[in-house]
């Protein structure tokens, strides 16, 4: 049985403070800076496709979860 602890993606948290949101409301603002409500927004519609859709609902799971400190050592 394998007891490790899974680790965070390093290149996922540091594409979670780089790119911006590319559409919508919250255009142009830091992924890792978008409010919790606009995560849940997109947990009950249905997140994106693809790359960005991974990005939101690693967000969405590391700021329900209390784990926002995973990102602060990585912001600009």
């Amino acid at each position: 049985m394998n007891t490790e602890q899974p680790q965070p993606n390093g290149e996922l948290l540091l594409q979670l403070v780089n790119m911006k949101m590319p559409f919508g409301k919250y255009k142009d603002t830091v992924l890792c800076n978008l409010p919790v409500s606009y995560l849940e927004w997109f947990n009950r519609k249905g997140f994106p496709k693809g790359k960005l859709g991974v990005l939101l609902q690693t967000l969405y799971e590391i700021k329900i979860n209390g784990l926002e400190y995973l990102l602060t050592p990585l912001k600009k």
